[in-house]
């Protein structure tokens, strides 16, 4: 295969593996995409890079699917399944439908593989701004899409989880919806964690949320991607029962996410003590800024990536 050919210098930075029929393999790298080429090389320029055909995909789907894509008809159905190691494929092709809801993908035309990366330390250096007296900090993570959010979001879980100099370990309860965090095959998280972390995999969040507080007695609920009215009504309920937030929501700053009526809503109930802004403007894991819970800035800084 000529994805085997890349150099491991190239394979290092690689975040997505795109491939559509008829159209040039697109990988896109931490600050930069490429092309495959048919000598196994990377190039920025398309003109002689490797298409993707019909039996390719069908053979990259097989082989993705462990040829059985009637075992995994819930997982296309989402639009998306998670391989061994915690990596995200997601696909596009024809919806199936049933009584006008999407019960499968068939004829898929278009795989995204996503490249799970568990940057260990990631959340060292701004940890310390999220804890104050031993106790965590409600804590919002804002970013935009492929700045770092979930590498940061699943460290500071295994460092709550597992304890650090001057705060002992907590529980923590993580509501995995769509597998990114966690990265669970099977149930069985593939992803470091941490020790004392129980997580609800592929459950919606505002629904697992609030079965973590009625079973599992979290000291900290963490979860992704905010932004739906149950979320709003659970995050009340997780706040009422003295349980510790840990969160994310899409944007890019703070004027960005209180366009969004439901964010807007969470934040005027002053639920956060601290706001994380990331960008890629510096490659991800650039740290715009932390913020406290008046929006004072605290630290400005880029996380460190390997």
């Amino acid at each position: 295969m000529l994805v085997s050919q890349i150099p491991d210098y190239e394979l290092e930075v690689l975040e997505e593996i795109r491939l559509r029929i008829n159209a040039p393999v697109l990988l896109k790298q931490r600050t930069e995409d490429k092309y495959l080429r048919k000598d196994g090389g990377l190039s920025t320029r398309w003109e002689h890079s490797v298409y993707c055909n019909e039996e390719n995909m069908q053979k990259t789907v097989a082989l993705l699917c462990n040829s059985s894509l009637y075992a995994l008809e819930e997982e296309l159905r989402k639009g998306f399944l998670t391989l061994p190691g915690g990596h995200r494929t997601g696909f596009v092709g024809r919806a199936v439908l049933d009584r006008g809801r999407v019960r499968t993908l068939k004829q898929i035309s278009g795989v995204n593989i996503r490249v799970a990366r568990c940057v260990s330390g990631a959340a060292l250096q701004i940890i310390r701004h999220l804890v104050k007296g031993g106790v965590f900090l409600n804590t919002l993570i804002i970013s935009p899409p492929r700045a770092g959010k979930t590498t940061l979001l699943r460290d500071i879980i295994c460092m709550l989880s597992n304890g650090f100099s001057g705060f002992s370990p907590v529980d923590v309860g993580l509501v995995d919806e769509r597998s990114e965090i966690a990265g669970c095959r099977e149930g069985i998280p593939q992803l470091p964690i941490g020790r004392r972390t129980d997580v609800l995999d592929g459950c919606p969040k505002g629904e697992g949320m609030m079965m973590l507080v009625r079973s599992m007695s979290p000291q900290v609920i963490a979860t992704d991607e905010i932004g739906r009215k149950e979320d709003a009504d659970a995050i009340e309920e997780v706040i009422n029962a003295g349980i510790k937030l840990l969160t994310t929501v899409h944007g890019y700053n703070k004027e960005d996410i209180l366009r969004r009526p439901v964010i807007k809503e969470i934040l005027a109930q002053k639920v956060f003590e601290r706001y994380v802004v990331l960008s890629r403007r510096r490659g991800p894991g650039t740290i715009e800024n932390i913020f406290n819970e008046e929006w004072l800035p605290i630290r400005e800084r880029r996380l460190k990536e390997c």
